[in-house]
C-alpha cells in the first residue's frame, strides 16, 4: 500500500482547509442541522482560525496520502495547545479526519500511529482524545487501539451542546 505521512506548514492551509470541511461534512451532516454545521465550519475552518492553529507550536497537522491523494490528516496538541486541562505529559489528538473513500484502508492506524510515535519522541506518557458519543464506528476504533474512555466533556455544534467522551491511552 502506497502510504505516506507529510507534516502540514503554512503552504498548506487553503488545502487544509479544504480537507477539513469535506471530511467533516462527510462525517457529520447527516447528523446534524445545515445551520449548526455551517456556523461550526465557519468557526472552525476559517483560514484565519487554521492560520493561527498552524502558527502554535504545541500544534502540529500531518498530511496522509494514499498513492498521490491527500486522503486525511491528523491534528495533535501538546501543552497549552490541548482543549483541556491536561498536563504537560499528554499529548491530545484532536483531530484524525479521513475522506470517506479513503475510509477502510487502514490510514486512521497510520495516523495514530504517528501520534504515537510523537508522543514517544517528547517523552509523554499519555494520549487523549474527544470522540462523538454517537461517533460509533470511531469509538469502536479506537477502543480497538487501547483507548479507554475515562470521561466526557461538551462539544458545540452550533447552538447544540453535544457530549465527547474523553478517552484516554497510557504509553509508558
Amino acid at each position: 500500500m502506497n502510504v505516506r505521512i507529510a507534516k502540514c506548514n503554512h503552504e498548506d492551509l487553503q488545502t487544509l482547509q479544504e480537507v477539513s470541511i469535506k471530511t467533516f461534512i462527510e462525517t457529520f451532516k447527516h447528523q446534524n442541522s445545515p445551520e449548526n454545521m455551517n456556523a461550526y465550519l465557519e468557526r472552525a475552518f476559517n483560514l484565519k482560525q487554521l492560520e493561527k492553529e498552524l502558527s502554535n507550536i504545541s500544534s502540529q497537522f500531518f498530511f496522509v496520502y494514499f498513492a498521490s491523494e491527500i486522503a486525511g490528516y491528523l491534528k495533535i496538541n501538546t501543552a497549552d495547545a490541548q482543549t483541556e486541562e491536561f498536563d504537560n505529559e499528554s499529548l491530545e489528538i484532536e483531530r484524525i479526519y479521513i475522506k470517506n473513500k479513503f475510509q477502510k484502508h487502514g490510514l486512521g492506524k497510520y495516523l495514530l500511529n504517528k501520534a504515537t510515535e510523537n508522543a514517544i519522541e517528547q517523552h509523554i506518557k499519555k494520549i487523549w482524545l474527544g470522540v462523538w458519543e454517537k461517533n460509533e464506528n470511531a469509538i469502536a476504533f479506537y477502543k480497538k487501539m487501547g483507548f479507554v474512555q475515562t470521561g466526557a466533556h461538551s462539544f458545540y455544534m452550533g447552538d447544540e451542546e453535544q457530549t465527547d467522551f474523553i478517552m484516554e491511552k497510557t504509553l509508558i
